[in-house]
């Protein structure tokens, strides 16, 4: 089974529990005004590997995956190559390695997309916006997709992690962090929220695709001060 890989990170620390490969996959229907990844966009860009050559480089990492670690497979938007990720998975799993799902929840093919969670250990989940309005404008798209997604992980007991990009002027007040924590919390598979600071290093990147940044301008946020506004809500 073969897919579009954008690129590899070989020992990862940020993309779930432990140490772990991931894999970042080409292609993604979202225009997010905050996405800091325009390269993975395109739908035939990266490079085509075969699900069971990218096993066997992995298994040369396994060493260092310890009890915790594992695989993460990321975009990009990775359901939208459901076959593909349900067979590295499925091949993984055959290894003894742990799977996660680093997604925004939006799929083209439901039956591919349940089958991806046959073998996922743990969804990474992108709650961008907590209401449809918002989610459309700055996403330019619908969120019934990712939230049936993630009700089909938490009927099927996947454990889940919320990651929730904070922007400043944009969703950095308490009103909007609270929304998301409400959305969060309605899962009952949550384990944990990740609130994850807005950089802005991807300007460079939309200079070299002559793409216009949609938060050109928008400062860094500052860690502190997001670490307060999760310290209050």
């Amino acid at each position: 089974m073969k897919g579009r890989v954008h690129s590899i990170q070989s020992l990862g620390a940020v993309d779930g529990p432990g140490v772990r490969y991931v894999v970042f996959l080409q292609g993604c229907p979202l225009r997010c005004a905050y996405c800091h990844n325009p390269d993975t966009w395109d739908f035939s860009g990266g490079q085509e590997r075969e699900a069971a050559e990218l096993v066997q480089e992995i298994c040369r990492y396994k060493m260092y995956f310890g009890d915790k670690g594992g695989v993460t497979v990321s975009g990009g938007e990775p359901l939208l190559q459901p076959a593909f990720v349900g067979e590295l998975f499925r091949l993984l799993h055959g290894e003894g390695i742990h799977t996660a799902l680093d997604t925004s929840g939006v799929w083209a093919d439901w039956d591919g997309a349940c089958q991806v969670l046959e073998h996922t250990d743990l969804i990474l989940g992108d709650l961008k916006f907590a209401t449809p309005e918002e989610y459309r404008l700055h996403c330019k798209a619908d969120m019934e997709k990712p939230l049936a997604f993630y009700r089909l992980a938490e009927e099927r007991g996947i454990p889940l992690w919320v990651r929730h990009v904070v922007v400043p002027g944009l969703n950095d007040s308490l009103e909007d962090m609270g929304k998301i924590k409400v959305l969060a919390e309605s899962f009952s598979n949550l384990e944990k929220i990740e609130w994850l600071p807005f950089h802005n290093l991807c300007v460079e990147k939309y200079q070299s695709l002559g793409i216009p940044f949609p938060l050109a301008g928008t400062d860094n946020m500052d860690e502190e001060a997001l670490q307060r506004l999760v310290d209050s809500l």
